[in-house]
């Protein structure tokens, strides 16, 4: 029988040659003011070489104030348009499908930069783990940052990417007005989930205006919010029971597919060491940066951080987030797309086969096995040989350090993890100059 990992998927308006997806994962890889950069290119094509049906953006804001790290390519204007559509086509040599994800931080952003010092979310409470500051949106600019995501679709769309994702999911603005822990607004855009929701439903239609309805459309969500995950003072947020009239409500307004997010995000270890070292990048963004800085520091305090962190991401990793997409696929009739650690041939086929959803998206597995589709379909493996340990340090280190795999068990030496990381710098931009000797130089 056919393997059902590597049988078509098909969308209403798209299909992929696969049902293996790169997630979304982000990479400081970009220019400041949100232009695109060749590393860029280079990092997705290593994944559409690989093997994967399609790719799913880094987090591309749909405005500056929306970003969450500086050196993240943008959608904000036309004038990132010919970027994006260099990339789509390079990924397409592949026969690899490339989707933009739509996102915007709002009060979660790690370092702001200079040009918006001020966060829009939903609330003006600060975020609870790092006291990233917030001013509760004006109707105005809600209506500001909704046509922001529609132009922004548009610009895929005439970029000729395949399709948009909207970011909904991991604490970032879409959730911070889904979220019955983090709305507190008394207007029309809070409350009850209808009105919780209104915003989002607002995006869709926007996009669907400017884009119609054969342009692809998806929507990323965290269906178990665990919003109390690190802040055991704070409300749980929403839950499954919630997140599956919301999907409803999407699909009803053309929306093409959901992507199912992690319920404890990311899963896996907490790397104290790698956490510390970068962690002081982010002292002046928030009010609580410093304490905690202080506090990450200390060994017994780092200690409980990450006992907490590891006593709430529980015993399952891979295919964690199963049973969320599963009650999702039950109550809608597009397709369900289910990330999680996965990295385990076997598992991902029964994933399919039974039901709890329709393809598989992967991110850190993928960054330490690029190749990972290759290595089932034409070597007929399980599993990579040096799989990913969930050790989390490509995630940390991204807020100083180029995106790629730091955990050194992996790699025959430290040089050699490095050569790997540095890797997405190649091809270089431009050719080498050689001087009449024939080696590199120049002026």
């Amino acid at each position: 029988m056919a393997d059902i990992l590597f049988q078509p998927l098909k969308f209403r308006n798209l299909e992929l040659k696969n049902r293996l997806i790169r997630s979304n994962v982000s990479g400081r890889f970009d220019n400041y003011d949100g232009s695109g950069n060749p590393a860029r290119i280079n990092w997705e094509t290593r994944f559409a070489r690989g093997g994967v049906g399609a790719i799913i953006s880094s987090f591309v804001p749909v405005h500056g104030r929306g970003r969450i790290l500086p050196n993240y390519a943008m959608i904000d204007d036309d004038n990132k348009i010919p970027f994006w559509r260099e990339v789509g086509k390079r990924v397409r040599e592949h026969g690899c499908k490339f989707i933009l994800q739509l996102s915007h931080g709002g009060r979660q952003r790690d370092i702001a930069g200079v040009e918006y010092p001020e966060s829009w979310s939903s609330t003006a409470k600060p975020d609870p783990l790092h006291g990233f500051e917030a001013k509760a949106m004006t109707v105005q600019q809600i209506s500001e940052v909704v046509q922001q995501f529609g132009q922004a679709a548009e610009r895929a769309q005439r970029a000729g990417l395949d399709g948009v994702e909207l970011h909904g999911s991991n604490g970032y603005l879409i959730t911070q007005f889904l979220s019955s822990a983090i709305n507190d607004r008394q207007d029309d855009y809070g409350g009850t989930l209808e009105r919780r929701a209104r915003f989002l439903l607002e995006i869709v239609r926007s996009i669907r205006q400017r884009c119609g309805k054969e342009f692809h459309l998806q929507m990323k969500i965290s269906a178990t919010e665990n919003n109390n995950a690190m802040s055991l003072h704070e409300p749980r947020g929403n839950t499954i029971q919630d997140s599956v009239p919301v999907c409803m409500w999407l699909e009803a307004e053309g929306v093409d597919a959901i992507h199912v997010s992690h319920p404890r995000n990311p899963p896996g270890d907490l790397p104290i060491e790698d956490f510390v070292r970068v962690y002081d990048s982010m002292i002046s963004s928030g009010t609580k940066t410093f304490r905690n800085f202080l506090l990450l520091r200390n060994d017994i305090t780092g200690k409980l951080f990450h006992d907490q962190w590891v006593k709430e991401r529980g015993n399952v990793i891979e295919g964690l987030n199963l049973p969320d997409a599963a009650a999702i696929k039950q109550a809608v009739t597009i397709p369900v797309i289910c990330t999680g650690g996965f990295q385990t041939a076997s598992v991902m086929r029964k994933a399919i086969d039974s039901g709890q959803c329709d393809a598989i998206s992967m991110a850190r597995t993928l960054i330490a096995n690029p190749d990972m589709p290759k290595m089932f379909e034409e070597q007929g493996l399980d599993k990579p040989p040096v799989p990913c340990t969930y050790c989390n340090k490509c995630l940390v280190n991204v807020v100083e350090n180029p995106l790629g795999c730091y955990d050194e068990t992996r790699f025959t030496t430290r040089e050699a993890m490095i050569r790997d990381i540095l890797s997405v710098f190649e091809p270089p931009p431009y050719p080498a100059v050689f001087t009449p000797s024939g080696e590199p130089g120049g002026d």
